[in-house]
């Protein structure tokens, strides 16, 4: 917050203390400056509070003068008004009480002249004057390395957070009368070393090798991982679906600094940052419940709060028994998943948070959970398994690339089966099918990151079949009716497998095998 502090001024010939620091506020990702704008006078006590504050920012107040009290500064004896402009923006969080306590000491003159001069400082405070630590800290740094802001004062709870920002200055403080001592030049705040990233171990989300037999849905998943691709699993209860959607991290490649910086701020807004590790370093898993509301999948609120479908950026999204979710919540996943954005739009704002996740899904095929079940009998009539799952609506379906079939496992699977190829080795193949793609990316021939993000434009010549490919192509879009979304989703996921065999054009296997979702939704969906 750069505080210029203006005393000695006079209005009516009384005594007038000015002081203005500068601070900003959260808007999504993005940050808007604020001017905090401190007025004291000899007088009646008063501290008055104007700026459309939210409740939080109006209780600054007591924090303040709690604070100030604890080191010998009373406001008892001033009239103090604070203004937070621009006065149309809502003010919302505690993250501005250390600017209050630092401008309310300018005013005071208890500070030296133009001791905080270009200095960002970010912090909520308790009654004894200790700073507690604050969501948002890394955007809000980002934002003001962005305008030019050279030094910056965060509490020490967000050290290993603000360790990730590069070009400027950063120091820690635990209280109020650290800062000042600090600016009065009789001591020095320790300095934020870098936080140096590491890739988090996949090995917490367990190993592939735990699943027996289930061979299909083991292809599907390091196709999805390979490609970038939303995957649908559908079958009966006990099947494994959830098992396999969990394991689904322990294939991924792991988070680039980039990825991880992103998915650090999107965590950071949401307050839910590790304040020992810093930073979100391993791809993260969301599973939201059923009930989830609709703001809670895709963000909302009155201050715009990032949703599971933002929280998910960069990992993993699993909605379980997704026919169980609201029907307007599903719906409201359709921009997200195409554009990799969401926008929340109020009446004074609009806020953007990234949102691309893999959504990893599973349904049970009708409400009792068991039609196509080898051992049991299915009790849903026609009808009720036909409104069961409707809720998933065709442009739903059409975002969401692979449709796999998760069978009951026989029990000679689990008794005598073999275990399965650990995540390692699968992780193998990932990691060189995405190194395929980087190159093609290197090489200019596209921005995508994935096959999954391909545009349609790019796709006739990273993605072109061969004459065979074509025709069984153009076949299968007259006979199950796919619609141009699909036929681009097919192509996306028909080169992911050419890139796991290692082949430079899509054939007429990997486009046979790329359909077998499709020709799922016959059998299975409505």
């Amino acid at each position: 917050m750069v505080a210029t502090a203006q005393t000695s001024a006079t209005i009516c010939g009384k005594p007038l203390g000015l002081a203005t620091a500068h601070t900003s506020a959260l808007i999504g990702l993005e940050t808007q400056p604020i001017a905090v704008e401190v007025c004291a006078t000899r007088g009646p006590s008063m501290f008055q509070l104007v700026g459309l504050a939210h409740a939080a920012v109006r209780e600054a107040r007591v924090r303040v003068a709690s604070a100030l009290a604890g080191i010998g500064v009373l406001m008892d004896e001033h009239a103090i008004t604070v203004n937070l402009a621009p006065a149309d923006l809502r003010k919302s969080g505690a993250a501005l009480d250390v600017a209050m306590a630092l401008a309310v000491l300018g005013a005071l003159d208890k500070l030296p002249a133009k001791s905080l001069d270009n200095v960002l400082v970010l912090g909520e405070l308790a009654l004894d004057g200790t700073l507690r630590s604050v969501s948002g800290v890394l955007p809000q740094l980002e934002g003001a390395r962005a305008r030019g802001v050279a030094f910056a004062i965060v509490p020490s709870g967000n050290a290993r957070e603000a360790g990730l920002v590069r070009g400027m200055t950063v120091r820690t403080a635990d209280s109020v009368a650290e800062i000042v001592e600090a600016l009065r030049g009789n001591r020095e705040l320790p300095r934020v070393p870098p936080t140096v990233y590491s890739p988090g171990d996949a090995v917490r989300f367990g190993d592939m090798s735990e699943v027996r037999g289930q061979s299909e849905a083991r292809r599907s998943l390091e196709v999805s991982a390979a490609g970038g691709h939303n995957l649908l699993m559908v079958g009966p209860p006990g099947g494994g679906k959830t098992l396999l959607a969990r394991l689904l991290p322990s294939i991924l490649p792991p988070l680039t600094y980039e990825e991880a910086i992103e998915a650090t701020a999107v965590h950071s807004v949401a307050g839910l940052i590790d304040p020992d590790q810093g930073m979100v370093a391993s791809r993260p898993f969301r599973a939201p419940h059923h009930s989830v509301s609709d703001a809670g999948l895709v963000g909302g609120g009155d201050i715009p709060r990032p949703g599971e479908i933002s929280l998910a950026h960069h990992g993993v999204l699993f909605l379980d028994e997704l026919a169980e979710f609201r029907r307007s919540a599903l719906e409201s996943l359709r921009q997200p998943l195409e554009d990799g954005l969401v926008c929340i739009s109020r009446a004074r704002a609009r806020a953007w948070f990234p949102a691309r996740p893999l959504l990893t899904a599973a349904v049970n095929p009708c409400p009792c959970g068991y039609y196509g079940h080898p051992h049991r009998e299915c009790r849903c009539s026609p009808e009720a398994r036909r409104r069961y799952l409707a809720r998933l609506s065709g442009p739903l379906m059409d975002r969401i690339d692979i449709h796999v079939q998760v069978p009951p496992v026989e029990v000679t699977a689990l008794t005598r089966g073999a275990p399965g190829e650990s995540s390692s080795v699968v992780r193998e193949r990932v990691l060189r099918a995405r190194a395929v793609q980087a190159a093609r990316r290197e090489a200019g021939l596209t921005r995508a990151r994935n096959n999954a993000e391909l545009p349609a434009r790019e796709l006739g010549v990273i993605a072109e079949p061969d004459g065979k490919a074509t025709r069984t192509l153009e076949k299968a879009m007259s006979d199950l009716s796919l619609s141009a979304r699909a036929y681009v989703r097919v192509l996306r996921v028909a080169r992911t497998l050419a890139d796991l065999d290692g082949h430079p054009r899509v054939r007429e296997r990997h486009v046979v095998e790329a359909l077998q979702g499709r020709m799922l939704d016959r059998e299975i969906m409505p």
